[in-house]
Order: C-alpha cells, then sequence, then structure tokens
C-alpha cells in the first residue's frame, strides 16, 4: 500500500501518513525502523506494510521493496 507523509518527528522517530482516499494513519518507531530509514520529509510518497490490526508494521520509501 502507498501514502504520503503527513508529518515526521525527528526526535521520536513517529509519524503519520495520508492514504490516497485522506485515511490518517499514524506509524511508531517501530515501524520506522522496520523500513531501514533514516529520514522523512513532508509529502514524500512511501510504501506501507499493514498488520492484522490495521497497525503500520513497516514505513518505507516507495522506490524500495517492502520484503
Amino acid at each position: 500500500m502507498q501514502a504520503t507523509v503527513k508529518e515526521f518527528d525527528t526526535r521520536t522517530r513517529t509519524g503519520s501518513v495520508l492514504l490516497d482516499d485522506g485515511t490518517e494513519l499514524p506509524f511508531d518507531a517501530e515501524a520506522f525502523a522496520a523500513g531501514g530509514l533514516r529520514l522523512l520529509r513532508f509529502g514524500q510518497r512511501v510504501n506501507l506494510a499493514v498488520d492484522d490490526d490495521d497497525r503500520i508494521s513497516v514505513v518505507t520509501l516507495s522506490t524500495f521493496p517492502l520484503g
């Protein structure tokens, strides 16, 4: 699934994304770390993996594979 970064806090490594339908989903530091990234910026396109509880488990760049 793809989304656009709405906000990202470099201190806590948490943030939120907007799905293409406008739904906002938060992600935690664990999901950010799982994607192997160092930074995200507002408006950046990302790939997401979502677990069975609709929680984002991985956030990575749209050009990177989810693995």
